[in-house]
């Protein structure tokens, strides 16, 4: 497929001679709008890799590391972890082989700071921003499908309970034991809304500034916000 044409000066002004990625974007949105589902269907539609901030750090969490540690604090209560604590691994991630194409991140940028930071690391990298995509859903609906959600701890894959009789005993995907995540709990909802709102929530005009938003209606089935995010991404 071919990348959206739009194309702006990172950092320093400049805009590198040779790019070397198809598509670089960055997916926005508030918890439970449906980033990691969506991001995986536009992983595998375009062939760039799904970097989810939040995967790194609960594979930290789970192995224990001092990150881990230091994170797990921050996760438990739905608030951000602190932005010295995720940039390096993000440097990582994009350096790896199979992000040469390319990537989509999710879950980061979540704070202005983060964002210029990640334009300076572009900009070192010579690379461009192509498109940032904001998916927009009711608060109403975000709090239903966040407390109905629970994971698996098998294959990773969520399920969402809302509207079901009784939880189902294992995952429908794999048959592993389903659990939900302290910041899912339906007592910490609302406040991840209000840190989204009042920190991540800026993102948004910062990029409609440089002209590289796009807003994509997050209602609807699975097919139908991947149909918009593809048009999107395309350039449509």
């Amino acid at each position: 497929m071919d990348k959206p044409e739009q194309q702006v000066p990172v950092a320093d002004g400049t805009v590198p001679e040779t790019p070397r990625t198809r598509l670089v974007a960055i997916m926005l949105g508030p918890p439970g709008a449906g980033k990691g589902t969506q991001a995986r269907r536009v992983e595998a539609e375009f062939g760039v890799p799904h970097i989810s901030t939040g995967d790194i750090l609960r594979d930290h969490v789970a192995r224990d590391t001092e990150l881990g540690r230091q994170a797990r604090e921050y996760m438990d209560r739905g608030e951000l972890v602190p932005d010295q604590l995720i940039i390096d691994l993000i440097a990582d991630r994009i350096g790896q082989p199979d992000a040469a194409e390319g990537f989509l991140l999710d879950g980061f940028p979540r704070t202005l700071q983060q964002a210029v930071s990640f334009e300076e690391l572009l900009s070192q990298k010579k690379l461009l921003l192509d498109v940032v995509v904001s998916i927009e859903v009711e608060d109403e609906q975000l709090i239903e499908r966040i407390s109905g959600r629970y994971l698996c701890r098998e294959c990773g894959r969520d399920t969402n309970v809302a509207g079901m009789d009784s939880l189902p005993e294992t995952c429908p995907q794999c048959g592993g034991e389903l659990y939900q995540r302290e910041d899912d709990r339906a007592e910490t909802v609302e406040n991840r809304l209000q840190v989204y709102r009042g920190q991540t929530a800026p993102l948004v005009d910062y990029y409609k500034g440089k002209g590289l938003l796009r807003e994509v209606d997050g209602s609807g089935s699975v097919e139908e916000v991947t149909g918009r995010l593809v048009e999107v991404l395309e350039g449509g």
